[in-house]
């Protein structure tokens, strides 16, 4: 019988999410972001020095302040509600009643079992149903639900489903392509690999439309 620390570490290691929404507590931002910088500040001092760091040396002395400004304001950002994009919408008045596809978005974002980086690439698309989204708002959106403590599956997900809502149309898709640090870096040290998720909505999960989107993702971009 393994205990649930023993639970815990295995069920991280496998990369296994819990639930589809990320697990914030009702409280999470009641604290300000001032006040969870000089918290996490000293839980970064509390690390270094734990292990062995020197933080009175010049190159040390603003990494546990760096660390927790990066923490709030950059990395986890996306966690914050007031901080999503506002996501307008326009009517489609040329009709464009094909396929639109945004490609090759750059993904950052951190596993939320090590708490390394996820580096790779989204591939977004949807078919209008009378609005139209701004082409920049696709980016922000990925961004914004990239940074957050993430496990990838639920990061596509999310995407699908925020798009859905903002368009009013279940056909919507999302590919993402990345490799995770806490694969390539540490444990198995696998460099090559890479994590292929998917979400396909409406009109996606047609065989056809499905393979429409996916050849144009394999297309190469010329400028």
């Amino acid at each position: 019988m393994i205990n649930n620390e023993d639970f815990n570490d295995e069920l991280g290691n496998d990369h296994i999410a819990t639930s589809a929404q990320n697990p914030v507590r009702n409280d999470a931002f009641d604290m300000s972001d001032d006040d969870k910088i000089n918290a996490i500040k000293k839980d970064v001092e509390h690390i270094l020095s734990t292990l062995g760091m020197d933080l009175n040396d010049d190159s040390l002395k603003g990494t546990p302040n760096r660390v927790a400004k990066m923490f709030v304001k950059e990395l986890f950002g996306g966690l914050n509600p007031n901080k999503k994009p506002s996501s307008s919408t326009f009517l489609n008045n040329y009709k464009y009643g094909e396929m639109l596809v945004e490609k090759n978005i750059t993904l950052y974002s951190t596993c939320e079992h090590h708490l390394l980086p996820i580096v790779g690439r989204a591939h977004v698309a949807y078919i209008s149903n009378g609005t139209v989204v701004g082409l920049s708002k696709m980016n922000r959106i990925v961004d914004y639900f990239a940074k957050r403590p993430q496990v990838q599956e639920r990061l596509t997900m999310q995407i699908v489903q925020e798009l859905q809502n903002v368009l009013g149309t279940d056909d919507v898709a999302c590919v993402i392509d990345a490799k995770h640090l806490c694969v390539n870096s540490r444990g198995i040290r696998d460099i090559e690999s890479s994590t292929v998720t998917s979400e396909f909505g409406g009109k996606f999960k047609d065989e056809q439309t499905r393979r429409e989107f996916l050849d144009y993702i394999r297309l190469d971009t010329q400028f």
